[in-house]
């Protein structure tokens, strides 16, 4: 199993992808599943086409196999394409095949991780819904350094969202 070294796995993404400038501290990074686990991709890959063959032969349609294959395929785009990700002072950026999702870091109150990824919740406290309002950032051989960088901004938002309490919202007060 080869592994492709950081400098051919990173994509800079540019300011017309993104829409923001470079805003000083930048992580950066691409993802790519199926690269990193060869097995499982074929694995897969096997297990979807031989869904498609099953709704063939269970239903005689080749239209409904080749829409089960698609759609399978599609929920599954995050594993087969890459996405890169960029942790800017101000905005995560995440961008996938199909979309650039860009939010800024206030939003987020807290942070889980496990050992694929660190979730960003705009939940203080655990909820059920994190899983859908947050944002799941993958890890690639870089789990320490994105677990930092997360660490710094959402300390330092808390603390910047103290000081306006303390201050009654007012700015410079």
């Amino acid at each position: 199993m080869s592994t492709d070294s950081p400098e051919e796995q990173t994509h800079s993404l540019t300011t017309a992808e993104t829409g923001i400038e470079d805003e000083g501290e930048t992580l950066e990074w691409t993802c790519h599943p199926v690269k990193r686990r060869p097995w499982v991709s074929i694995a897969v890959t096997l297990f979807i086409t031989l869904v498609g063959v099953i709704i063939d032969n269970v239903t005689g349609s080749r239209l409904f196999a080749i829409f089960g294959v698609l759609v399978l395929f599609a929920s599954l785009a995050k594993f087969y394409f890459p996405t890169t990700f960029r942790l800017t002072e101000k905005h995560v950026i995440i961008k996938t095949t199909t979309q650039t999702i860009r939010r800024e870091w206030n939003i987020y109150r807290s942070s889980y991780t496990d050992k694929n990824g660190l979730l960003l919740s705009t939940f203080a406290e655990p909820s059920r819904l994190e899983n859908f309002r947050g944002q799941y950032i993958m890890f690639n051989d870089n789990a320490d350094e994105v677990k930092a960088f997360v660490k710094r901004r959402i300390i330092s938002d808390k603390q910047e969202q103290a000081a306006d309490q303390t201050n009654g919202g007012k700015v410079g007060a």
